[in-house]
């Protein structure tokens, strides 16, 4: 059974409310079936000192997950890609029978053409910027945009974008949510600490052969 799935990454460390919300409001406005969030072991971007352990991350994520259309996932360890571009190729062909949508934000856009070959990524399947307090005009003008903008297809048919052929873009105006990964960090430091038992390789993430069993 052909299934809408929409991939979010990052390294969920830790605005994991922020991430659901944003989720669970990308997946109504584009009808999707179910959201995979791919845990990354690290940003090529980001700088690993401060980075909260991998299996906390995990387990952090899963909690927040739970009880929702959200699927957590340990594919980019357990494929050892480091990055984006390669880890959709890998799942395009594990899953055939499924559809991809890149889900990322607003405050992401502007790095866009940094990433490892970016223009393949759009290529490979179609992307939703999901709204961002304070980025709306930073993400509408940021270098990537320019070779993008041809490929901009209308927010009020997002809910076709299986039927589009990338590259294709869509701006998703979504409702605001303010919640900051800093502020959540300052307000509890030692968040990671309470996951830290689950670290065990595996506890509470969806594998690959998991992901098999329950989409066919």
């Amino acid at each position: 059974m052909t299934r809408r799935i929409g991939l979010l990454g990052g390294s969920f460390n830790p605005a994991h409310r922020a991430h659901r919300a944003m989720s669970l409001a990308a997946a109504a406005a584009l009808g999707l079936d179910e959201v995979w969030w791919l845990v990354s072991p690290g940003n090529p971007l980001k700088p690993k000192a401060g980075m909260a352990p991998y299996g906390a991350r995990l387990a952090s994520a899963r909690y927040q997950a739970r009880r929702s259309l959200i699927k957590v996932s340990d594919i980019e360890r357990e494929l050892g890609t480091v990055y984006t571009v390669d880890t959709i190729s890998a799942l395009v062909r594990r899953f055939p029978r499924h559809r991809f949508i890149w889900l990322m934000g607003e405050d992401t856009v502007a790095q866009f053409h940094q990433w490892k070959d970016w223009r393949r990524l759009a290529a490979t399947v179609p992307i939703a910027v999901l709204s961002r307090p304070g980025y709306k005009s930073g993400a509408r003008t940021a270098r990537v945009s320019g070779w993008l903008r041809r490929f901009v297809r209308p927010e009020a048919q997002a809910r076709d974008w299986t039927r589009w052929s990338a590259p294709a873009i869509v701006f998703l105006g979504l409702p605001p949510d303010r919640t900051s990964a800093t502020q959540l960090r300052a307000a509890d430091p030692l968040w990671h600490e309470r996951f830290a038992r689950n670290m065990v390789a595996g506890s509470g993430v969806t594998s690959t052969a998991e992901h098999r069993r329950n989409l066919g």
